[in-house]
């Protein structure tokens, strides 16, 4: 059973925490699945990862190419079956099946934009309100906190 973890950017921006995160969850041997609605954001996040350092080439596909299925990491707005890691950016939704389904759920959001608060916020009560487990992670100074867990 998975949980959802909430990431509270403040410091770091989704271009520089994205990375970092999908690292991890592949240096666990997961599959992940980059879900985002938008497509502007997904083909910056593309490209992120593509420009990323030498040393640590990230391969990944956008979705809609002839091999997603064999993409370690896949970005789009797609169902979650086959992945053990799904990263929600720019608000996208996550159900309770996908977070129990998977092994872990990272959901990304900018703290300095309201909004983007607010479907956080909706996403947190939504989740653990469905019996799922979370974990809210803020930054402070550089590093990562865990404020809360329910």
């Amino acid at each position: 059973m998975g949980a959802a973890f909430f990431y509270h950017l403040t410091d770091s921006p989704l271009e520089a925490t994205l990375p970092m995160l999908i690292g991890k969850a592949r240096g666990a041997g997961w599959r992940v699945l980059v879900r985002g609605n938008d497509a502007t954001l997904l083909k910056r996040l593309d490209e992120v990862l593509w420009q990323g350092p030498e040393d640590g080439f990230m391969p990944h596909g956008l979705a809609g190419g002839p091999h997603d299925g064999d993409q370690p990491v896949l970005l789009g707005d797609v169902p979650s079956d086959g992945f053990a890691c799904v990263m929600s950016v720019g608000g996208a939704a996550v159900s309770a099946e996908e977070v129990t389904a998977a092994e872990r759920t990272c959901i990304l959001f900018d703290g300095h934009d309201g909004a983007a608060l607010d479907v956080a916020r909706g996403q947190w009560k939504s989740l653990t309100d469905a019996g799922c487990a979370a974990q809210y992670w803020a930054q402070e100074a550089g590093r990562w906190t865990k404020k809360a867990e329910k």
